[in-house]
């Protein structure tokens, strides 16, 4: 039996991912740096085992990645979220080990948002008005225009400012680079991809529709056809191999524009059939069928909201309940129940630190795998990349 090695199993997506491979007859091992997790309750996974943070050390993480790779002979490697930018450079400990990932630079090029707007320029894809923060562009940008400051290696919507025109903008930090774009008006939509050698295999476009803080917890899939060949055209310049995910926004004429990129899922994947997640990696199917449900929700998290509305007698806890009610959970599966039933003890660490930040769960639920630069201590980086992101910016927090 052959055996597959995902990256994480706190996050609903990385469930997905185990339970695909469990279908397609794979042995499922997890790398996590929790303890307890969501991927852990799953009759899907074979082993789950406890490796240091990538915040702890990048180098730490990856030996320890290699050792569980080497001693449970996984002949896959899967990276689930922000922990791919690590994972791609796993190849330099076992080269003959493949990783469903883009090598390092390109993923690292695509993950800083001014590289990400070189790229799209580069495929001739629509992308906003973007400078660096403190160069004279962005400045004469920012007297006239309505602008969103962005640091350079966000994610979930982290340190993201939505400013009116004439609004100052904050001072640049050679040490924590940002850039500066121009705000588009118009619907914002988010994307999950899974492509090989520059073709794509599925698509969802998706918008939240529910958010806990700056992230979305119940979302609803989309056509868009303007939106799946922008994704296609740059996806086709880079000759893509992984996943691959986008947020976009319309501007005022109506046309779509590439806003950031995640060179990774997001909870897009969700609206993909599980059963053709695996085989498309794995190349044996060349399309990704799309389920039948259109919303989908992260019910722990929409019920939290729907509480917090309703304490607050917010107008939008009517609409919330019957959301809750109506909405299938990404997680549910009656061939494997657990990992609804037990995520209030499985995910109490992210929980347990969301409460001690006063921030919602999905803002915390990657800190410590996420991708900084340096080796800084945790507690560094958990300050760093604490700040609520604006209403303003919380659709394009696509987890």
């Amino acid at each position: 039996m052959s055996t597959v090695l995902v990256t994480l199993g706190r996050l609903p997506k990385a469930l997905d991912l185990c339970r695909s491979f469990a279908l397609a007859g794979w042995r499922v091992v997890v790398a996590e740096p929790h303890a307890r997790h969501l991927c852990g309750a799953s009759n899907s996974v074979t082993r789950s085992l406890r490796v240091p943070a990538p915040a702890e050390g990048k180098g730490a993480y990856l030996r320890a990645l290699a050792e569980v790779a080497r001693f449970h002979g996984a002949q896959l490697v899967v990276p689930v979220s922000e922990e791919a930018l690590h994972v791609a450079f796993l190849p330099k400990l076992l080269p003959g080990l493949p990783v469903f990932a883009m090598p390092p630079a390109a993923m690292l090029a695509l993950h800083h948002k001014g590289g990400f707007v070189e790229a799209a320029r580069v495929a001739d894809v629509a992308v906003p008005e973007t400078h660096a923060l403190g160069s004279d562009a962005a400045a004469a940008m920012a007297r006239a225009a309505r602008v969103v400051v962005k640091p350079a290696h966000s994610a979930a919507g982290r340190g993201v400012r939505v400013l009116a025109p004439g609004e100052a903008l904050p001072h640049a930090d050679p040490g924590q680079p940002a850039v500066v774009q121009r705000f588009l008006p118009g619907p914002e939509y988010s994307s999950c991809s899974l492509a090989r050698g520059g073709r794509v295999l599925g698509t969802a476009i998706y918008r939240g529709v529910q958010f806990a803080g700056s992230v979305a917890v119940a979302f609803e899939r989309v056509e868009h056809a303007e939106a799946e060949a922008w994704i296609a055209r740059i996806v086709a310049a880079l000759g893509w191999t992984g996943f691959i995910s986008f947020d976009m926004r319309e501007d005022e004429a109506g046309r779509i524009h590439g806003i950031e990129c995640n060179p990774r899922t997001t909870s897009g994947l969700h609206f993909f059939e599980t059963a053709d997640i695996a085989p498309a990696i794995l190349g044996v199917r060349d399309a990704l069928r799309l389920r039948d449900q259109t919303r989908l929700q992260q019910f722990w998290s929409c019920l939290t909201e729907t509480q917090l509305a309703a304490f607050r007698r917010e107008k939008a806890a009517l609409g919330h309940l019957r959301n809750l009610v109506s909405t299938r959970d990404v997680t549910w599966a009656a061939r494997d129940p657990m990992p609804l039933l037990s995520m209030p003890w499985t995910a109490w660490p992210i929980l347990r630190e969301a409460a001690r930040k006063r921030v919602p769960f999905g803002e915390v639920a990657t800190l410590d795998v996420g991708w900084f630069e340096g080796e800084r201590r945790p507690a560094e980086v958990s300050a760093a990349a604490a700040a609520p992101a604006t209403a303003a910016s919380r659709t394009s927090a696509a987890t």
